[in-house]
């Protein structure tokens, strides 16, 4: 498997691939490269729309878009306490690489969700 570099392994919405198991055995390419990841409708919208994230999508936010908000998400969002959003809003302020940096530090996949 090509080296990619940690902002290429930052997925559409908003995981970072880099700290993923099955990226790390060679199980997944990460999710730009994984074309058995047709199913994703944020995959598929990123790529239509050349965005290298939901974070440069001008026309909406990942809280109003409808691609973004599905049963898979909120599903993924409660097993995980992931916040993907507040993922993809740092993504949008401080870029891929700082977000990398970021889940490299913490050793995550995502920013987690606040206790309230």
């Amino acid at each position: 498997m090509e080296k990619l570099e940690k902002e290429q392994l930052v997925a559409y919405c908003g995981l970072y691939c880099g700290n993923c198991g099955k990226f790390q055995k060679g199980k997944c390419p990460g999710c730009a490269k994984n074309e058995k990841a047709s199913w994703c409708k944020i995959r598929t919208c990123c790529m239509e729309n050349k965005y290298a994230t939901c974070a440069d999508c001008a026309t909406m936010t990942p809280r109003s878009c409808k691609n973004y908000n599905n049963l898979f998400a909120k599903f993924f969002e409660v097993v995980f306490k992931s916040d993907r959003k507040t993922s993809v809003e740092y993504i949008k302020e401080h870029g891929r690489e700082a977000f990398a940096d970021l889940m490299i530090d913490q050793n995550q996949m995502v920013i987690k969700k606040q206790k309230k």
